[in-house]
């Protein structure tokens, strides 16, 4: 990786530790010469059974598409032995449909104008797919025993990522934050 942005998204993965050489040959390969104009590179684990599985996404973005790079690592055939899945993708911003955006805000009684916040939650859709979040109605009468439904969200993304200071530390909230941006600007330009 030659340019200075190029050697700032390959730092960001291999700072994360996880298959920096693999991950960094994905995302050179997505990237077909193309210069990232902001990145962001996220890690997370989680348990399942007495085992850590991880997962890491790459979103770089270039003047022309939003590349996204995804590795996860399971358990393969044999007890000793791991699988790596990988997926590259990228698409045209023009494709884009939404860039959602929520932010937490921790004792926002003492927020100051500038403030970054604790928290920041992203969730892009290009395909059109849809993520339905159900629960059972709630009614507010105690003695009420009716079945009132299910309520819930209907939520169009194809990426959902979960940023946070307390988990990843200021600078990787900073840094989302800082993607964000850079996402919205491109996906106003694209759309001219």
């Amino acid at each position: 990786m030659s340019s200075p942005r190029l050697r700032l998204l390959e730092e960001s993965i291999t700072r994360l530790g996880f298959y920096p050489e693999l991950t960094t040959d994905a995302v050179i390969d997505g990237l077909i010469g193309q210069e990232p104009q902001s990145h962001l590179v996220h890690l997370e684990t989680h348990f399942e059974h007495g085992t850590v599985h991880r997962h890491i996404t790459v979103l770089a973005l270039t003047q022309r598409y939003l590349l996204v790079v995804h590795l996860d690592d399971h358990e393969h055939h044999q007890p000793d032995e791991t699988a790596t899945h990988l997926s590259v993708e990228s698409f045209s911003l023009e494709h884009l449909k939404s860039v959602s955006v929520n932010y937490v805000y921790i004792d926002s009684s003492d927020y100051q104008r500038g403030t970054l916040p604790s928290e920041v939650s992203l969730n892009i859709a290009w395909t059109g797919s849809q993520r339905l979040d159900l629960q059972p109605a709630d009614c507010p009468d105690p003695q009420c025993h009716a079945n009132h439904g299910y309520t819930g969200l209907a939520m169009c993304e194809d990426i959902s990522l979960r940023i946070s200071s307390t988990a990843d530390g200021a600078d990787a909230v900073k840094q989302a934050h800082n993607f964000v941006q850079a996402l919205r600007k491109a996906q106003l330009e694209a759309g001219r």
